[in-house]
């Protein structure tokens, strides 16, 4: 198995991948006090918090914990600005590179240049030269994913003992034992590393050509429906060895439609899923009033509209473009 980097410690902690790490940390949150604070006296500061990784004084903060309820019900958990959220992104301006080699081309999250469209992409591929899928997702996955499994995965892939001393740090910040704290910026992609071992099982083990991951969700496909339940009871004592366990494991014909990535896809059209319509029909009534009280900037509105408007116009959605407005509303507060 290969491994990496005897010298991802050094790229972290240069002065320059620092400035850029704080300049990540702070988009869409530049008017919080805490980064005023922080910036009135930006060099020193930064410094101080190099400084502090470098003679690995660094440690990981208490977490504040907040419940959200979307798209569900789930808690997130929320570290400061200062030093955590700049050290993570630190970390992962130079991980990222090395991480994104790891993964299967058919894993979809986090990951530059795919995402969900992407997905819904490849799925329709899949949808129309398949019969049946085999659909699963995981049970409690961040909080499921054991701390100790997933530090030993970067100590068998990874060399730089600064780096790991690092890494550990994130990764065992959480009392217990188990859980990968959603909000953790590092989160998301340690999450997609844990799962790397699926992935190639799936297309390795199994040999499914048509396998695809966003997140915990994914999808197999096979002519073969006896064989795609053989899958579902070999991956659940596969996953069963990372003590994780399904949520939901289920075969059928495509011809019911594959819920996957905010979409359900047919074998000729794609339609968006109900929750993300009705999700977008509240955002596109709430938008004007946050605009016109000054919540939100004309920027932010553009931006928020323009990613609806890619939602719709990557599925059969024409009514639901009428129904809402949207190109009315686009031009009457972002021209």
């Amino acid at each position: 198995m290969k491994s990496y980097g005897g010298n991802l410690f050094e790229s972290i902690v240069e002065k320059d991948n620092f400035k850029v790490a704080q300049q990540l940390s702070r988009q869409g949150k530049s008017r919080r006090k805490e980064i005023r604070i922080f910036e009135s006296n930006l060099d020193e500061n930064l410094e101080e918090i190099r400084q502090l990784v470098i003679n690995k004084k660094f440690h990981t903060a208490k977490y504040r914990s907040k419940k959200i309820y979307e798209p569900k019900e789930r808690i997130i958990y929320i570290l400061p600005y200062a030093p955590d959220r700049i050290v993570q992104h630190a970390i992962m301006n130079i991980l990222v590179p090395y991480m994104e080699k790891m993964f299967i081309t058919d894993s979809f999250a986090c990951i530059t240049g795919r995402g969900q469209t992407r997905a819904s992409l490849r799925t329709m591929e899949a949808v129309r030269r398949n019969k049946y899928c085999l659909k699963c997702d995981i049970h409690h996955f961040y909080p499921s994913i054991n701390q100790n499994i997933l530090s030993e995965m970067y100590h068998r892939k990874f060399r730089d003992k600064d780096f790991l001393y690092l890494m550990d740090d994130i990764i065992f910040s959480f009392p217990g034992g188990y859980n990968c704290p959603i909000g953790n910026y590092t989160s998301q992609w340690n999450g997609n590393f844990y799962l790397t071992p699926l992935d190639n099982f799936c297309k390795h083990e199994l040999r499914i050509r048509d396998y695809i991951r966003y997140c915990d969700d994914f999808l197999l496909f096979s002519d073969d429906k006896a064989y795609l339940h053989d899958c579902r009871k070999r991956i659940e004592d596969f996953i069963g060895k990372y003590e994780l366990t399904y949520s939901k494991a289920d075969v059928f014909s495509i011809k019911q439609g594959i819920d996957f990535c905010g979409y359900r896809h047919f074998d000729n059209y794609i339609l968006l899923r109900k929750s993300t319509a009705k999700k977008e029909i509240k955002r596109l009534k709430e938008l004007p009033g946050e605009f016109e009280s000054g919540l939100i900037t004309k920027d932010e509105m553009r931006s928020t509209i323009d990613s609806i408007m890619g939602w719709q116009k990557h599925a059969n959605t024409h009514n639901l473009q009428i129904a809402t407005d949207i190109d009315f509303i686009r031009s009457k507060y972002c021209a």
